[in-house]
């Protein structure tokens, strides 16, 4: 069987999201490529540096065109070569009119519930491409319950044809003894962190609401808000101003893994306050270096979270502020929550995650399947 792979996600210089995803399933196909199972990934651009290196089994092919390339550039590669059994695409776009059978991994269907977060071009493609890759695939993988829920009640597909693959989790963090420490940053006082796009989505103003709150009680306490800018934001940094927090609360933009390690390790806790998450893998990240989480009670938080979590209404930033305070009382409870998170993080892995994907485009990846 011969795969082609859309590598385009994994050939990225700083990964978050579904670029780790696609980064991560690279490395463990190509460990298991021979000559059963060989691999063509299909990119761009020339493969990044710390991309698996290729060998007889696996193998990179840059196929040039800047618009439209999985619908047209790259369909054209596949019709006139005709040298693959099926195609797997990691991030909803498969190949328009592809002549092998295929599978598309979906993450999430926040375009559909939260439209205003996107631009009217992304709302669009993200709607008409998604629903193609969706209604003609062989197979779908959703990453979550909450995922493959969405995509059944939004489209008409049959129950059978979703397999939900849980991400992994497990980031090759530098091992130092020291961290870099980011500019205006000392951790000398405690802080409250949230890790993500700053997007409507996110929910950060209520997060911002809920922390002026505990300030009142609390006033030694920062909000450390670590992520780069996204689509419509001004508004968490307006709250800022509104609320007179803007020498308690910092915006660190894009940072480094081992910038984002220092974050965690100093953080009195971690809040993840989206309204909708297809999977939410800083919930994972803080739980491995011990920082507490306290997450909204939506979409796929709770089935990732499990009991390691304290949950609020991410409507009601009362709510949230209860259950800061709560984890500020209680040491017991932030103690136990710490033991809990260390304990969920080992159900999810890459190794897992890669090994079940590779299971199904064996199975239903070949143009006999």
């Amino acid at each position: 069987m011969r795969l082609g792979i859309d590598g385009n996600e994994a050939n990225v210089k700083n990964r978050v999201g579904v670029s780790v995803y696609a980064f991560n399933l690279l490395h463990y196909f190509k460990k298991h490529a021979d000559a059963s199972t060989q691999f063509v990934i299909f990119l761009r651009e020339s493969p990044q540096e710390d991309l698996p290196k290729e060998n007889k089994y696996f193998h990179y092919e840059v196929v040039k065109g800047k618009f439209l390339w999985s619908q047209f550039f790259l369909p054209i590669r596949l019709y006139l070569r005709k040298d693959i059994d099926g195609f797997f695409s990691p991030a909803h776009y498969a190949p328009r009119f592809c002549p092998v059978p295929y599978i598309v991994t979906i993450h999430d269907l926040s375009y559909l519930y939260f439209p205003d977060d996107f631009t009217k071009k992304d709302l669009f493609t993200l709607r008409n491409w998604t629903r193609y890759s969706i209604n003609n695939a062989k197979r779908i993988i959703a990453v979550s319950k909450t995922t493959k829920n969405d995509i059944l009640k939004s489209y008409s597909i049959p129950d059978e044809k979703v397999d939900v693959v849980y991400n992994g989790y497990g980031k090759d963090f530098p091992n130092k003894q020291y961290f870099y420490k980011i500019k205006k940053l000392t951790m000398d006082k405690p802080s409250i962190l949230y890790v993500g796009t700053l997007q409507p989505r996110k929910n950060i103003v209520t997060l911002i609401k809920a922390f002026s709150k505990f300030k009142n009680l609390y006033p030694d306490f920062e909000l450390i808000i670590a992520g780069k800018k996204g689509w419509l934001y001004e508004k968490i940094f307006e709250e800022v101003e509104t609320l007179g927090l803007t020498t308690n609360v910092f915006f660190t933009d894009y940072v480094s893994d081992n910038q984002l390690m220092f974050l965690y390790k100093n953080a009195f806790c971690f809040v993840l306050p989206s309204f909708y998450e297809g999977f939410g893998i800083p919930i994972l990240e803080a739980m491995s270096f011990k920082c507490p989480v306290i997450s909204s009670i939506t979409s796929s938080l709770p089935e990732i979270g499990g009991d390691a979590c304290l949950y609020f209404d991410p409507k009601n930033p009362d709510d949230l502020f209860d259950k800061l305070v709560e984890l500020k009382k209680n040491n017991k409870l932030r103690q136990e929550m710490i033991k809990k998170g260390v304990e969920r993080v080992k159900l999810f892995s890459w190794e897992d995650c890669a090994k079940k994907t590779l299971m199904i485009l064996k199975t239903y990846g070949g143009k006999n399947n």
